[in-house]
C-alpha cells in the first residue's frame, strides 16, 4: 500500500483517473502560493503604470478627435464639445463617428461594442480571462472616435476594458494559470479606473465586485499595487486632483436625512429605468431591417438632433458634472440635462456603439439629485438643502444600484469629495437605491447583457462553507471495512444480499490482519475483477487499489474536495495524522454535500424565537 497526501504537491496515486487530465497539469495546483503571488504582484506593478499611460493617451485622443470634428483644428487639449459653433452641422458630426465605429465593429471585432465592463466580465467567466489583442487596440480607438464625434459617453468603461485586456495579454504571454490571469485582468481594469478618475480605493473595489468575484490576499495585494501605481501615474500626467471639481458642500446631516431617504427611492427607480430603457432600445435596434454595421450611425443621428438643441449632452461632459457639483446650473437646465443626457445615452449606446456608462449616468443622476434638492427647497423653504450635496449622493447611488456595485460607488463618491461628512448620506441613499433595484430586477445593467447570452452571474459574496467545516464533522465515523483476504466473490454475494455493512457506500476500505488500512475497493473494481475472474477468487487487496489518497479529521472539507477533484475519486479514507495507516473515518460525496445542506438549513429553516414564550 502507498498512502500519499496530494495537497503537498507530491505525486498522488489513485485507483482510477478515467483520463480527466494529466497528473502533471493537476499538480500545478500545489505550487507554493507565496511564489506565485510574488510573480503576479511583480506583473501587476508593471501593468499599473502602463494602464495609467493608456488612460492618459485615451484622454488626449478624445481631445484630439473632439478638436478635429467640432473645432476643425489639430490639438490634443481636452475641450468640451458643447462649445462648438458648427450650427446644424452638429447633427451630422456624430453620424460620421457612428459610421466609423460600425465599420470597426463589423470588420475588426464586435467586442468593441457597448460600454466595456460586461465584456470584461464575460472574458473572466467564459473565456478563462483571455481577451484578444485586437480588443486592446480597437476598443480605445473606437471609444475615442465615438466620444470625439459627440458621443455622450465616458472614457472609463473603454479604459477598464482596455486595461483588462492589457492584464489578460500579459497573462497570456507569461506562463500563468487561469486564476492568475484573472487577477492580472482585474489589475489592469482596476488600474484603468484609478487612472481615469484618480480614485484608487474605488478602483480596487470595482475590480473585486465586478471582475474578481472573490476577496483573497492573492488577488487583493496585486490589485492594490497596480491601482496605486496607476493613480500615481494619473497624478504625474493629469494632476493630483479629482476628475470633477467639487466645492465645499453642506450635507445637512442629520436634519436632511428624511429627504435623503426619499432621494434613495428616486435613485433606485432611476437605476431601474436606465437599465430597462437601455436594453429596450437595444431590442428595437435588433428588429431593424438593416445591417448592424449601420446601427451606430442611426443612433448617432438621434444624438445629433438632441445635441443640436441641448449641446451639453455632447461628449464626456466632465465640465457639466463639475458645474452641477458646484451648484452653477439653474433648475430648468438641470432638468434638461437629466432628461436629454439620459435620452442621448440610451439611444446612442443602445445602437451598439462604443463608450462608457459611468460619466453620462453620473451627469444625469447628479442633475436629478440637484433638481430634487432645489424642488424640495421650494416646497419646504426651511429645508435648506444643498443641491450639490444631493447631486453628489445621487451620482453615486444611481450607478451603484444599477450596477449592483453599491460599495464601489459609495467609496467613489467619497473619494471625489474627500469629505468625511458625505459618508452617511452616501451610505443611506445608495443602499436604499440598491434595495429598490434588487426588489424589482434580477440582473444589473452590467449583467443583463450576459444573462441574455445565457450567462447568469451571482454577485453576492459569502464565505465558502467547505472552508469552514472540518472533515471530522461530516465523515462517517464508523466506516464499514472489509478484510484484505476476502475474495471478490464473497463481497459480491454480500452486496447482492444487501447487507447494511457493505452497501452504505460505493467503496469500502480494506484492512489487513492487523486492522491497518491496506487499500480501498470500489463497485467498479468488483465488476472488473469479476469480468476477468468469473469465479470471484481474486482477493479484495488484489482487485482494489493500494495506492491511496487520504484525508485527515482536522482537514477542511474544501481541501478534501480538492483532493477528490485532482485525483478523480469520489471518496477518501480518513486516517490519523499520527498513524497514516489507522482508519478513523470515511468521506464520500455525500459528506461534502452535508455541509452545503447545513448552509441551506441556516438560510431557510426558521427556528422558534424566545418571544414565543410571551405570546398568549
Amino acid at each position: 500500500m502507498n498512502i500519499e497526501d496530494s495537497s503537498t504537491g507530491r505525486r498522488a496515486a489513485t485507483g482510477n483517473t478515467n483520463g480527466r487530465g494529466s497528473q502533471d497539469e493537476l499538480k500545478t495546483l500545489g505550487e507554493p502560493a507565496q511564489f506565485r503571488m510574488g510573480t503576479v504582484s511583480a506583473l501587476a506593478a508593471a501593468i499599473g503604470p502602463i494602464a495609467g499611460v493608456i488612460a492618459f493617451l485615451l484622454y488626449k485622443l478624445i481631445g484630439f478627435f473632439t478638436n478635429v470634428f467640432f473645432f476643425h483644428r489639430l490639438s490634443w487639449e481636452f475641450t468640451s464639445a458643447r462649445l462648438n459653433t458648427l450650427g446644424p452641422w452638429v447633427i451630422v458630426t456624430p453620424v460620421i463617428g457612428g459610421i466609423i465605429v460600425g465599420i470597426m465593429a463589423k470588420y475588426g471585432t464586435p467586442k468593441i461594442k457597448g460600454h466595456g465592463i460586461p465584456e470584461a466580465m464575460e472574458a473572466v467567466l467564459v473565456n478563462r480571462s483571455r481577451i484578444a489583442p485586437r480588443v486592446a487596440i480597437l476598443k480605445p480607438i473606437s471609444a475615442a472616435i465615438a466620444i470625439g464625434t459627440g458621443g455622450p459617453f465616458g472614457a472609463e468603461g473603454p479604459i477598464i476594458q482596455t486595461g483588462g485586456a492589457l492584464g489578460s495579454l500579459v497573462g497570456q504571454v507569461m506562463h500563468t494559470t487561469a486564476a492568475e490571469r484573472k487577477v492580472l485582468l482585474a489589475c489592469g481594469a482596476g488600474a484603468g479606473m484609478c487612472a481615469t478618475f484618480n480614485t484608487p480605493i474605488a478602483g480596487v473595489i470595482l475590480a473585486i465586485e465586478l471582475l474578481l468575484f472573490e476577496f483573497k490576499s492573492r488577488s487583493f495585494i496585486p490589485l492594490v499595487i497596480a491601482s496605486t501605481l496607476a493613480t500615481t501615474m494619473h497624478s504625474l500626467l493629469l494632476g493630483s486632483g479629482p476628475m470633477f471639481v467639487v466645492g465645499a458642500v453642506d450635507f445637512g446631516v442629520p436634519r436632511a436625512l428624511p429627504f435623503y431617504i426619499v432621494l434613495g427611492l428616486l435613485c433606485g427607480l432611476a437605476a431601474i429605468g436606465f437599465s430597462k430603457s437601455l436594453y429596450w432600445v437595444e431590442d428595437l435596434f435588433e428588429k431593424l431591417p438593416v445591417d448592424d454595421m449601420w446601427w451606430p450611425a442611426i443612433g448617432a443621428l438621434g444624438l445629433g438632433l438632441i445635441g443640436y438643441f441641448v449641446p451639453r449632452v455632447l461628449g464626456v461632459g466632465y465640465d457639466t458634472i463639475s458645474d452641477i457639483l458646484t451648484n452653477h446650473l439653474a433648475f430648468k437646465l438641470l432638468i434638461m440635462v437629466m432628461v436629454f443626457k439620459s435620452l442621448a445615452l440610451i439611444v446612442s449606446l443602445g445602437s451598439g456603439t462604443s463608450g462608457g456608462l459611468l460619466a453620462p449616468m453620473f451627469m444625469a443622476s447628479a442633475a436629478m439629485g440637484g433638481a430634487f434638492a432645489m424642488l424640495t427647497n421650494r416646497i419646504f423653504p426651511g429645508g435648506h438643502l444643498a443641491p450639490a450635496a444631493f447631486a453628489l449622493v445621487a451620482m453615486g447611488a444611481v450607478f451603484g444600484a444599477a450596477s449592483r456595485a453599491a460599495f464601489t460607488f459609495i467609496i467613489f463618491a467619497f473619494e471625489i469629495t474627500r469629505d468625511y461628512n458625505s459618508v452617511l448620506p452616501l451610505m443611506l441613499v445608495t443602499v436604499i437605491a440598491d434595495g429598490i433595484a434588487m426588489l424589482f430586477t434580477r440582473t444589473s445593467i452590467m449583467t443583463e447583457k450576459l444573462a441574455r447570452r445565457g450567462l447568469h452571474i451571482h454577485q453576492d459574496y459569502e464565505a465558502d462553507v467547505l472552508q469552514q467545516v472540518p472533515v471530522s464533522e461530516t465523515m462517517d465515523q464508523d466506516p464499514s471495512a472489509v478484510p484484505a483476504d476476502m475474495t471478490v466473490g464473497e463481497l459480491a454475494n454480500r452486496i447482492a444480499l444487501r447487507e447494511p455493512t457493505v452497501v452504505r457506500h460505493q467503496a469500502l476500505p480494506i484492512l489487513d490482519k492487523q486492522g491497518r488500512l491496506a487499500g480501498i475497493i470500489t463497485r467498479g473494481d468488483i465488476l472488473r475483477a469479476l469480468e476477468n475472474d468469473s469465479e470471484g477468487s481474486t482477493t479484495l487487496l488484489d482487485a482494489g487499489s493500494q495506492r491511496l489518497v487520504v484525508t485527515y479529521p482536522d482537514e477542511l472539507l474544501y481541501e478534501a474536495a480538492a483532493k477528490m477533484l485532482r485525483n478523480d475519486v469520489g471518496r477518501l479514507p480518513v486516517v490519523s495524522r499520527q498513524d497514516p495507516a489507522k482508519l478513523v473515518g470515511y468521506l464520500g460525496r455525500s459528506g461534502i454535500m452535508t455541509a452545503r445542506l447545513r448552509r441551506l438549513e441556516e438560510e431557510h429553516v426558521r427556528e422558534p424565537g424566545w418571544i414565543k414564550k410571551f405570546r398568549p
